[in-house]
């Protein structure tokens, strides 16, 4: 017997998956109130937020890869707030503040440690800069002091103070509530939290153009699993913002590079603290397995490559060594390359763009993991509202049109 669509309807027969596909009616679109593009850090804290602090529940997080494989997944860990600019440290403020409570909560331990972040100082221009820098933390209401060699010793007991290094250790500045968090752990406590406030989180699902309609306005996104309807969209793709920036017609103020790292076989707890040098440009510290986790540079030229590039490393080992010479017997287990987008002023872009309801959150540079919580948050109350958050203001794209800079190229306190 022949049925007509028709009589398929009244019998109430229109999803039975035993019919042809043309006699199926298709499934409707997804729809949300907002999308999320990245599941890293700052993108499912973004969702968190949202659901936890506006009541928007209906977010859907798209991660092309899986959740916490990008940056997020790929980074030295360090956490602190002594950045120069006074917009820079209200912002970082507000990231440390948070993650002093983040662990509780997520009722999800994100391994948060304030166990002091220290900036070597070798020359005495270096030392003029550091104390200025640190008077300017004091101002700002950021924990900061000044250490002398002697000092320093005390604080990290590792540390080589021989007069006849290239670099003798003049002194430092020291930031006691920095510290390091599991990087992973921070993607996995947002989730979770999101996940329970009703967030969708969907992975493996590439964003392939972003939709809009009259007006200009976003309407959703096309993605390698189907189209996804949304009232608004939020951009959080480390390393790949001006790709998906460029499918709403959108030019970023972006170069993107990658930032070289590395990680030693575990050891026995030895190093107690965070130690970065600008001059001989290093950084170091040590994770809960007990790994070195050791910080290099920026390679030369733009690139997407996730490969670490030999010749910073050897020279970043080379500083490591001087500085402390009983880790030349360590060996290194992997390096890598993290995307890092990076603007002109070496700050952040938070903020609305050209495009109708579709919001940025980019070019942290180095800065990425230390704000993730401060962010997140920042970035959930601009899509909520539909305003700028107080704290996030100055880090709008206007500031490229106005020349209202904040630049902070020294602030990752090595010389990238």
């Amino acid at each position: 017997m022949k049925y007509s669509w028709k009589t398929l309807l009244q019998q109430g027969l229109n999803g039975h998956k035993g019919w042809p596909a043309q006699w199926r009616s298709p499934e409707p679109q997804p729809q949300y109130d907002v999308i999320i593009i990245g599941a890293g850090g700052h993108g499912l804290g973004t969702a968190y937020y949202l659901a936890r602090k506006y009541g928007v529940t209906r977010v859907a997080v798209l991660e092309r890869g899986w959740l916490g494989g990008g940056n997020t997944g790929r980074n030295t860990t360090i956490i602190r707030s002594n950045y120069l600019f006074e917009e820079s440290g209200k912002l970082y403020n507000h990231a440390v503040n948070l993650w002093d409570t983040l662990a509780q909560e997520l009722n999800y331990n994100v391994m948060y440690s304030p166990r002091g972040v220290m900036m070597l100082t070798h020359t005495i221009h270096d030392k003029q800069v550091a104390q200025r820098h640190l008077h300017a933390n004091r101002l700002g209401g950021i924990d900061s002091e000044w250490l002398t060699p002697d000092q320093v010793k005390e604080f990290c007991p590792p540390i080589n103070l021989r007069p006849d290094l290239r670099y003798p250790v003049l002194g430092a500045t020291l930031q006691r509530r920095g510290g390091t968090a599991r990087h992973d752990a921070v993607a996995w406590g947002y989730a979770r939290a999101a996940d329970a406030l009703g967030v969708d989180i969907i992975q493996n699902c590439e964003v392939t153009a972003i939709l809009r309609g009259q007006g200009g306005a976003v309407t959703g996104v096309e993605t390698s699993r189907g189209p996804i309807k949304a009232k608004k969209i939020g951009v959080v793709a480390a390393g790949h913002t001006s790709h998906v920036m460029a499918m709403a017609g959108v030019r970023m103020p972006l170069e993107s590079f990658p930032l070289q790292a590395l990680v030693s076989e575990p050891v026995k707890p030895i190093f107690p603290c965070v130690v970065m040098s600008n001059t001989i440009h290093a950084y170091i510290s040590q994770s809960d397995k007990g790994e070195l986790v050791i910080g290099a540079g920026t390679d030369q030229y733009g690139s997407y490559s996730q490969t670490g590039g030999l010749h910073i490393n050897q020279h970043t080992l080379e500083a490591i060594c001087e500085l402390f010479p009983q880790f030349r017997r360590m060996k290194m287990m992997r390096n890598w390359g993290g995307i890092v987008d990076v603007t002109v002023d070496r700050s952040p872009i938070i903020g609305k763009t050209p495009v109708a309801n579709l919001f940025v959150n980019c070019g942290w540079g180095t800065g990425g993991f230390k704000a993730t919580p401060g962010s997140a948050d920042v970035f959930a109350a601009t899509i909520a509202k539909g305003e700028l958050h107080p704290i996030a203001a100055p880090f709008s794209l206007d500031r490229f049109r106005t020349g209202r800079l904040i630049d902070e190229g020294a602030a990752a306190a090595v010389a990238h």
